[in-house]
């Protein structure tokens, strides 16, 4: 895989060079929330133009029907880009009509563009090859080089992700070599006692990854809404707690399997649960107290891991020498049901180890939990690429860049 590096070393004054980046950023009311993912293409966007090139920048964000949606539009992104660089940054009302290639035309050497949503054109997440192809042709018009660097969708096959790259010269963005130097670091010659934190609200989305690990980590704790799973499966009642009930089985089975491998699988042993699921807008106060995990009224629903776990867990990631986190332990959004994932960014934070936060909510509960960034060793920009590395997924994104 050839990186930017390369690239510089070769030359890029006056070459347009189309950046794939990952722009696809939180909105509340057209308003950015988290701009995490912006200043993670920052160093490849500041060399690219430092060096004289012509940047395109391109992303998709949120999932509009193959059409174009104001509520999707990439115009704050290309705005708040533009204010991190200190410089204006065209923007281009389309992705491959007569605004991009008036845009691109238009752009003078040390420059930037955002091209507007590539979801926006159905070409881009089509399942048909010649579809998705059609589109790359027209995207590659626009460009001399590619530069891969939107970490966050490259186990996605989309057109600018998978198909342009065999399009043009390809190279390997800053984030994306960091983001895949990181996950090395997670699959081979991994640094023990190796911990994994997994939350978030749906068991299904991390068997997968459980099923791998199972065989690679010395400890996994479990918590968020997938934990209940978890504990139907040890057969303690879960009230009105988050259950996907089809896999009980599944899960009962990675538990004997955990202690057949020696693999520590730590559950929840208290819970903070209520009765309403609180409002995430107003963050009014909420009637909640703390059960036993075995012991979860029938009315009430767990929302968060209670205090001893929260010891428990900071006490099993403490010696930790690497620790992988992602998906939080609670609803983290409002203040009463925060502490549990507080409490494991707070044990990452304190580790001696080597800490990857893993994208997503994770990555956006560091930040609204008042964290610092730089007390971690890697928060990542892609959550589900994150996770699909680490079951021994091949990533479309990485493939299309090896040569």
């Amino acid at each position: 895989m050839k990186t930017i590096d390369e690239l510089l070393s070769e030359g890029v004054d006056g070459k347009r060079v189309f950046v794939r980046a990952d722009l696809n950023v939180p909105l509340a009311d057209g308003v950015i929330t988290d701009d995490g993912r912006i200043r993670a293409v920052l160093p490849t966007v500041k060399a690219l133009a430092e060096a004289g090139a012509k940047v395109v920048v391109a992303s998709h964000l949120g999932r509009p029907k193959g059409a174009p949606d104001p509520a999707f539009s990439l115009r704050p992104a290309a705005e708040r880009l533009g204010e991190l660089l200190g410089t204006p940054v065209a923007f281009a009302e389309d992705t491959v009509g007569p605004a991009a290639r008036d845009t691109v035309d238009g752009l003078q050497p040390g420059r930037v563009a955002v091209l507007e949503n590539l979801r926006f054109n159905a070409g881009e997440t089509s399942k048909d090859d010649a579809e998705r192809g059609e589109f790359a042709d027209r995207l590659a018009a626009l460009a001399d080089v590619y530069v891969g660097d939107g970490f966050g969708a490259v186990h996605r096959k989309h057109a600018s992700v998978y198909d342009l790259p065999a399009r043009l010269p390809h190279y390997a963005g800053y984030l994306i070599a960091t983001e895949v130097g990181v996950l090395k670091q997670l699959t081979e010659d991994v640094k023990r006692p190796y911990v994994v934190a997994l939350g978030g609200a749906k068991v299904s989305d991390k068997l997968a990854v459980i099923d791998r690990l199972l065989g690679k980590a010395d400890r996994l704790l479990i918590g968020g809404g997938m934990a209940y799973t978890f504990l139907k499966a040890k057969g303690y009642e879960v009230g009105i707690s988050l259950l996907q009930e089809d896999q009980v089985p599944v899960v009962a089975e990675y538990l004997e399997r955990a202690e057949k491998n020696g693999v520590e699988l730590l559950l929840p042993v208290d819970v903070v649960a209520s009765t309403e699921f609180p409002d995430l807008k107003t963050k009014a106060p909420t009637q909640h107290t703390v059960v036993d995990a075995d012991s979860i009224p029938a009315d009430h629903e767990g929302l968060d891991i209670g205090p001893r776990t929260r010891e428990l867990y900071a006490s099993r990631l403490a010696d930790a020498a690497t620790v992988f986190w992602n998906g939080p332990m609670g609803v983290f959004e409002h203040p009463d049901y925060a502490e549990g994932t507080k409490a494991v960014a707070q044990a990452l934070v304190d580790s001696n180890g080597f800490t990857v936060v893993g994208g997503g909510d994770s990555a956006a509960a560091v930040r609204t939990l008042g964290f610092d960034e730089s007390a971690f060793g890697h928060i990542s920009t892609g959550g589900g690429a994150s996770l699909e590395y680490l079951e021994g997924k091949t990533l479309p994104g990485l493939a299309a860049l090896e040569d």
